[in-house]
C-alpha cells in the first residue's frame, strides 16, 4: 500500500473513513518509511528492529538487487536474529501472526520457532495458479500445519478479483482478541493482510464499490476491517490499553499500475526502488487517552521503530548484543518530541540514499534495466527523471545527488553542487553515512541460493490432507534477480 492510498493523506475519493478517523483519533506521520523497497527485508526490519543488511536479508549475487523470499528460496531468518515476539515472552505476551509471513517457508524458520505462539496465514505471496508439478501451490497454515492452498482451498478469481481472504484474516484477529481479552493476558497480533498485493483481491462485498477500481475494492475493505478491530477493542473495553499502528511494508507497486497499483502520493516511482515513492509509508498511531487525538509528527519514522517502541510499551530493553536501528517513538507519541535521526535506503547490499532533515543524497541511482524497461517493466510510470530516474546502475558516492524533501518532495530539482545549501548538506550527511559504514557488520546473506527441492511440495500437515506433491530433484543454484 502506497502513502497515497488514505483519504487522511489526501487521495481525492476518500475511501478509507476507518483509517482517516483513526488518524483523527490519534498521530499521523507523513515521514515513516520502511527499511528496503521490497517485502520480506522490510518485514524482517520490523520484527528485528534492524536493518536487512545486518539480519541477511539481502543478495549479493548482483549489486543493488532486490530480492525477496520466493518458495525456491534456500535462505530466511536466521536462529541469531531475536523477533520481537521472542522478546515479549519475557513480559508475558501471547503472539499470533495472521496473513503472510514471508521470512523463510522451510522448518526452521516457521514462525513459531521464533516466537509466535499461533499463525494462521501463508509463508509466500499469493501468486499463482499452478500445476503443482512444475511448481505447487502456497499452502495456508493454521500453527504448525497446512489447512490448504492457495487457489484450491482458499480461492482466488484471478478474472473477478474475487476472494475471502481479508474476511478470513479479520475472523482470525477478532476471535484472538477475543481469546486474549478473556483471559486477561497481553498479547501482540502482527495483521499482516495482503490483498493490495498484486494479483489484487477483494471480498464479493467489496468488489466493484471503489472509484479506484479492483485496487480502490481492497483498500476499502481493509479500512473496513480496521474498523472492525478497533470497535472491538472499544467494545471490550481495551482501548485505552491497546496501541495500534498501521503501516505498509513498501511502497505502492506502480507496476502494476492502473488496474492493480496504488498511489504514492506527490513522490517519485515506487515498490522497487529507493526514491520517496518506494520507501515513504502510510503511517497511523493509535492509543486512546494516551496518544492526544488529532496530532501530526514530522519526526522521522522506521518501521524498525516498531520494535523498540514496542519493546518500551511491555517494559523491556532491547538487546544490547547487536546493533538496533529502530527508536523509541514513545517520547515522540506521548510528549511531542522530536529526534534527530539518519534514514538509510538499502536496494540489496548496496546503501543508495540517506536522508537526514530535510536533505537526501543519492548515492546510487536505478530504476531497473533498459532491457526490463523496454519489455514493459516501468517502476515509475509517467515519471521519468532526467539523470534521476536511471535505467542503468549510475554511481553518484563523490558527488552525491542531493534533494531538499520539504521543497521537492518528488525528487525532480537536485541541489546545485556549485551552491553553498548543497555543502552544507553533504556536511550534515557525510559523517553519518562513514560513521554507519565503518561500524556496519553485514549478516550472512540469506537470498542467494535458490533450489526447487526446497518449494511447498510436501509441507507439514499435507498428508492428512492428501495434498503431498513428489518434490524433484535438489539442485542448488544462484538465485536471479534481474532488479
Amino acid at each position: 500500500m502506497g502513502w497515497g492510498d488514505l483519504g487522511v493523506y489526501g487521495e481525492p475519493s476518500r475511501e478509507t473513513p476507518n483509517l482517516d478517523r483513526m488518524a483523527a483519533e490519534g498521530m499521523l506521520f507523513p515521514n515513516f518509511y520502511t527499511a528496503n523497497p521490497l517485502c520480506s527485508p522490510s518485514r524482517a526490519a520490523l520484527l528485528t528492529g534492524r536493518l536487512p543488511i545486518r539480519s541477511g536479508f539481502y543478495t549479493t549475487n548482483g549489486h543493488a538487487r532486490n530480492a525477496y523470499t520466493p518458495q525456491e528460496i534456500v535462505g530466511g531468518i536466521p536462529d541469531s536474529e531475536l523477533l520481537l515476539p521472542e522478546l515479549l515472552k519475557e513480559a508475558g505476551y501471547t503472539s499470533k501472526i495472521v496473513g503472510k509471513w514471508h521470512l523463510g517457508h522451510r522448518p526452521q524458520f516457521h514462525p513459531l520457532k521464533h516466537g509466535f505462539d499461533e499463525w494462521f496465514g501463508s509463508p509466500n505471496c499469493h501468486f499463482g495458479p499452478y500445476d503443482n508439478k512444475a511448481r505447487p501451490n502456497i499452502p495456508v497454515y493454521r500453527d504448525w500445519e497446512m489447512v490448504g492452498r492457495f487457489y484450491e482451498e482458499f480461492p482466488i478469481n484471478l478474472k473477478t478479483g474475487e476472494a475471502n481472504l481479508t474476511q478470513i484474516y479479520l475472523q482470525e484477529a477478532l476471535d484472538f482478541i477475543k481469546r486474549q481479552q478473556a483471559a486477561h493476558r497481553p498479547f501482540f497480533l502482527h495483521w499482516a493482510i495482503d490483498a493490495t498485493h498484486a494479483p489484487v483481491y477483494a471480498s464479493r462485498p467489496f468488489l466493484g464499490t471503489s472509484q479506484r477500481g479492483r485496487y480502490g475494492d481492497a483498500v476499502r475493505e481493509i479500512d473496513d476491517s480496521v474498523g472492525k478491530i478497533l470497535h472491538l477493542l472499544r467494545d471490550l473495553s481495551i482501548a485505552e490499553n491497546t496501541f495500534v499502528f498501521f503501516t505498509s511494508d513498501n511502497g505502492a507497486a506502480l507496476i502494476s499500475a492502473p488496474r492493480q497499483g496504488g498511489s504514492n502520493g506527490p513522490f517519485l516511482c515506487g515498490k522497487q526502488t529507493t526514491f520517496e515513492g518506494g520507501m515513504r509509508e502510510p503511517a497511523i498511531a493509535w492509543w486512546p487517552g494516551h496518544i492526544p487525538a488529532g496530532q501530526v509528527s514530522h519526526q522521522l519514522g522506521s518501521i524498525m521503530d516498531l520494535f523498540t517502541t514496542s519493546l518500551s510499551l511491555a517494559g523491556l530493553e532491547p538487546p544490547r548484543d547487536r546493533a538496533i536501528d529502530g527508536l523509541d517513538l514513545l517520547p515522540t507519541m506521548l510528549q511531542g518530541r522530536l529526534t534527530d535521526r539518519p534514514v538509510f535506503y538499502y536496494r540489496g547490499n548496496a546503501l543508495m540514499a540517506v536522508t537526514r532533515g530535510q536533505y537526501k543524497a543519492h548515492f546510487w541511482t536505478w530504476t531497473n534495466s533498459w532491457e526490463e524497461f523496454r519489455q514493459g517493466v516501468d517502476f515509475c510510470p509517467g515519471q521519468n527523471v532526467s539523470g534521476v530516474t536511471t535505467h542503468s546502475q549510475e554511481e553518484h558516492t563523490k558527488l552525491p545527488l542531493v534533494f531538499h524533501l520539504g521543497r521537492d518532495p518528488g525528487e525532480r530539482f537536485p541541489l546545485s553542487i556549485a551552491s553553498t545549501e548543497y555543502l552544507d548538506a553533504l556536511r550534515q550527511i557525510t559523517p553519518v553515512v562513514r560513521q554507519h559504514q565503518e561500524a556496519l557488520v553485514p549478516g550472512q546473506p540469506q537470498l542467494n541460493v535458490c533450489n526447487r527441492a526446497v518449494m511447498n511440495w510436501a509441507p507439514p500437515g499435507c498428508e492428512k490432507l492428501g495434498k503431498c506433491l513428489m518434490p524433484p530433484e535438489s539442485v542448488p543454484e544462484k538465485c536471479s534477480w534481474p532488479h
